[in-house]
């Protein structure tokens, strides 16, 4: 289908001039729309103000006006009809694929907020407090805080970008009204946009689109919004939604504006957009107490911490509440302490009532997807459901000769434990028992979701040994099924050659390939067997000598694509228990790629490097130069080894 696409300058404006969102789309095809969408507007449509946010005077901002905000009201059945809807709070996703620039345009939305204080040191990327996060300069786990714009509350809720930690964006959703879409000014829309933007039209939210870093030097701002109106196209959009509201954005200088040209000196038009796109929330003022848990934490203090929207009624420190769950059996609690986000921070609060975002103490047994309801006749909410995890790897307690040494906790019950209490906040996971008492099947939706948790374990103190990822296959009518996920890989045309081919090898069948930008760069989409993907990544990085970017997300479940050739050699493996030695090493090198330096301990039967030839080779890393009279051979010297 052939469809022509207004630039990004009429885009973010609805004209008066325009068609009509029912007829949209047949007119984009139509040659009129060439004409009429090559045109500027005039000087006294545009030079209306909607904005007063410290503009420039030089600064014409065109008026904001969002059908995005209609849909809600078009869709909503009879019993919302009969809600009211609070204009003093917005409650905000910010969605967006890893590294488009989320957590950074979040850390402007704050100071321009005046959260902090003028001269108040503040880190970059402020909403990844913890320790893994700010190491690897991704978002792992969604967090909320809260800002005030022109006497009205904006609950903001920071959420991950890898497709991996999808669960974390499908539950959040449940919280909000709208979403903000950031797209990336050069790459546009990514395998992980098209996920959250799938999950937010499902529930009917609003859509703000941000095309941020127009600042970069090979932005292409009119291409980003066309392929994203495309995007909701495919993905079956509603006409109102289609006419979403596009915001021109520099997340790290805190700038944006309505038109890629012409920028405020502030977030103002964000802002704006978010009061004007974005609905308040439909409540049931005076109905039965009601709030779905979405999140936990957990205090030393206070214990169990739930985290939710209140959907109606109001809820009050101290009062008695019923906690159901979808299955209707229910029990009783007491709500200790509540809290409510305010700039940065938790503050106590005496109640909350329906619309806002809150943090409830008191129930120590509380869990995701339960409900808070009235002790006399509150309902359960329904649900939360995320996707099935795609892979799955085996955890056992260390059996090795070294076991005890660098972990406090060595038992199978401990590690039983430690994995039944992940599932307790992390609802795309799954935990199962293995063949043995000592095996448990962890399932994720990645190999970096199970990844992160092995990480968060071992420095917690877990010592434990983990199988090889495999991937989780079905059986529908007598016919094996196994996922495949959409792979797009960014690499300069020099190395498409090896890409190609090595994507090839790993039954990998290409859909598209486009150029991106002035930087002769290639953006490859390839759909692709999960098991395909397993060591793919380090495999791409050498094929490219580190210039290539791979993104990955599940697609769906097909047929078994056949056997895949993942790894040609065999594996290194020590001869014998001891500490590794230059002397031993030096001449093992010729053998492979090693794994261990001197000085390492090992124990017999350990992986010490990887093969240059198929099968496994034993070898001695612990052998030590004779001390005898015999001169010793001057190709054989320590001081020649690369260490």
């Amino acid at each position: 289908m052939a469809i022509s696409f207004f630039n990004s300058s009429a885009f973010s404006t609805i004209s008066p001039n325009l068609p009509s969102p029912t007829t949209r789309r047949s007119f984009f095809a139509s040659p009129l729309s060439n004409q009429l969408f090559g045109l500027r507007f005039s000087s006294s449509f545009t030079s209306k103000r909607a904005l007063n946010f410290r503009s420039s005077p030089n600064t014409s901002h065109r008026p904001i006006r969002c059908s995005v905000s209609q849909v809600t009201e078009n869709n909503t059945t009879e019993k919302k009809s009969q809600l009211k809807r609070r204009s003093d709070i917005r409650n905000i996703a910010i969605v967006a694929h890893v590294d488009h620039g989320k957590t950074t345009l979040v850390d402007s939305m704050l100071r321009q907020a005046k959260v902090f204080r003028d001269n108040q040191f503040v880190q970059e990327r402020i909403m990844d407090s913890n320790d893994l996060e700010r190491e690897r300069g991704i978002t792992i786990l969604s967090k909320n805080t809260s800002i005030a714009y022109k006497d009205v509350k904006i609950n903001i809720i920071d959420t991950p970008g890898h497709s991996d930690f999808g669960g974390e964006v499908e539950r959040i959703l449940n919280m909000v009204e709208g979403v903000l879409l950031v797209v990336d000014s050069v790459e546009g829309p990514m395998p992980q946009t098209r996920f959250v933007l799938k999950k937010a039209l499902e529930f009917g939210l609003a859509v703000v689109v941000v095309v941020n870093k127009i600042d970069r030097p090979s932005a292409r701002p009119e291409f980003v919004v066309n392929s994203t109106f495309e995007l909701f196209i495919e993905l079956n959009a509603t006409d109102e939604q289609c006419d979403f509201q596009a915001i021109y954005a520099s997340g790290i200088k805190g700038k944006a504006g309505l038109s890629p040209e012409i920028l405020a000196e502030d977030l103002g038009p964000l802002f704006e957009s978010i009061i004007r796109c974005i609905p308040g929330p439909h409540i049931e003022k005076d109905g039965a107490l009601q709030m779905l848990v979405t999140n936990i934490e957990y205090d030393e203090h206070k214990g169990r911490i739930a985290i939710g929207r209140l959907h109606a009624g109001a809820l009050r420190k101290g009062l008695d509440v019923r906690v159901c769950t979808s299955d209707d059996s229910c029990r009783y609690a007491k709500v200790s302490e509540l809290f409510v986000y305010e700039q940065f921070s938790r503050v106590p609060a005496d109640g909350v009532e329906a619309g806002d975002i809150c943090a409830v103490c008191g129930v120590d047994d509380i869990q995701i997807g339960e409900t808070i309801a009235d002790k006399s006749s509150g309902k359960p909410l329904p649900a939360i459901k995320v996707e099935e995890p795609t892979v799955k790897m085996a955890f056992s307690i260390n059996t090795s000769s070294f076991v005890g040494r660098e972990g406090k906790y060595v038992t199978s019950r401990n590690l039983r434990d430690r994995l039944y209490r992940e599932l307790e906040r992390n609802l795309a996971m799954r935990v199962d028992d293995g063949e043995t008492a000592d095996t448990f099947i962890v399932s994720g939706r990645g190999t970096l979701h199970i990844t992160i948790l092995i990480e968060n374990m071992r420095r917690e103190g877990y010592e434990f040994m983990v199988g090889p990822p495999k991937v989780i296959n079905k059986k529908v009518d007598d016919k094996l099924l196994e996922p495949y996920e959409i792979a797009t890989v960014e690499v300069p045309k020099e190395h498409v050659g090896p890409v190609v081919e090595l994507l090839g090898k790993r039954r990998g069948l290409m859909f598209d390939m486009e150029g991106m930008g002035s930087e002769g760069t290639t953006l490859l989409k390839y759909k692709i067997p999960t098991r395909g993907l397993l060591g793919l990544r380090n495999a791409i990085l050498t094929a490219s000598r580190g210039t290539a970017i791979l993104n990955t997300i599940f697609d769906s479940y097909g047929p078994w694509a056949g056997d895949i050739t993942t790894r040609d050699q065999g594996s290194l493996v020590a001869f014998e228990e001891g500490t590794t030695t230059s002397y031993a090493l030096f001449s093992s090198q010729e053998r492979g790629q090693m794994f261990v330096a001197p000085g390492v301990e090992v124990y017999k039967g350990q992986i010490v490097g990887i093969h240059q030839r198929p099968g496994d080779l034993s070898l001695n890393v612990c052998k030590k130069k004779a001390a005898t009279n015999v001169r010793s051979n001057k190709e054989q010297t320590d001081e020649d080894a690369p260490w």
